[in-house]
């Protein structure tokens, strides 16, 4: 059984705009696969959309065999347990410790008392650390989270997703906002961490070249439609070109 069968995705704005159109594939345990496409694609509602985040217009998503799209409160608090986020702004509280952001994550693992009083158990924090350590902020674990670079804040990130424990992460345009040598740190990260860890990962990227380092499959979409759908030595300049086909990226960089 696949981890994750998304069949015939749409999404449709109040406003009209039409973000997905008729998305399906599916993601399989031990999987990194990178979406890409240009700027307004749906990338980012179709990660919004897995973890519920947007609601569907049409369309299924199965996790682990359960239905998401129609999943109840609690249907869904355990589904967003199992789905670890890391966001393209980070998405920390600054003026809170780095070892509080990631301890964070275990909260969806808390009945409501503990979660609203923060009483984490000994063993959530020394978990914490220890992810903190694998990332390389053993040292920054009492820092305030808005005294770290960007490539810091998201190695947090990274920590508190994999603090959930999750089958699946969803990484949201991780290095967008990174500098290339902190972006090749948060890739490696995340990457080998998803492998030794044995945990799915979905990424959207801009960076084609980046994504054919890291992805084990490469989804390509254009204006809400998959365009294509196959291993990173597969992806050509031809389908390169038809994915950016009319974006600004493709505008700018003809332009240079």
């Amino acid at each position: 059984m696949a981890l994750l069968e998304v069949r015939r995705l749409s999404k449709v704005y109040s406003d009209g705009t039409t973000a997905l159109q008729d998305i399906s594939f599916e993601l399989h345990n031990g999987e990194f696969i990178v979406i890409i496409g240009p700027s307004g694609a749906g990338k980012n509602t179709l990660l919004r959309s897995i973890n519920r985040l947007v609601k569907p217009t049409a369309g299924e998503l199965l996790f682990k065999g359960q239905e998401i799209v129609s999943a109840n409160a609690s249907q869904l608090k355990k589904h967003r347990r199992e789905v670890g986020m890391i966001f393209q702004r980070f998405n920390l509280i600054e003026r809170s410790s780095v070892l509080r952001n990631v301890l964070h994550g275990r909260l969806g693992y808390m009945n409501i008392v503990r979660a609203v009083l923060s009483l984490f158990s000994k063993e959530d924090k020394d978990e914490a650390i220890r992810f903190l350590e694998r990332v390389g902020l053993g040292e920054q674990v009492y820092k305030r989270a808005d005294e770290l670079s960007g490539g810091q804040q998201q190695r947090v990130g990274i920590a508190r997703a994999i603090a959930q424990k999750p089958s699946l992460i969803l990484a949201d345009e991780p290095i967008a906002s990174l500098d290339p040598v902190s972006s090749e740190i948060v890739m490696d990260q995340l990457y080998s961490i998803c492998k030794e860890e044995g945990i799915a990962c979905l990424c959207n990227l801009h960076q084609v070249d980046v994504a054919k380092k890291y992805a084990t499959r490469i989804i390509g979409i254009n204006n809400g439609e998959k365009v294509f759908d196959g291993r990173p030595e597969e992806l050509t300049d031809t389908i390169i070109e038809r994915i950016y086909r009319g974006s600004k990226e493709q505008k700018e960089e003809m332009a240079s």
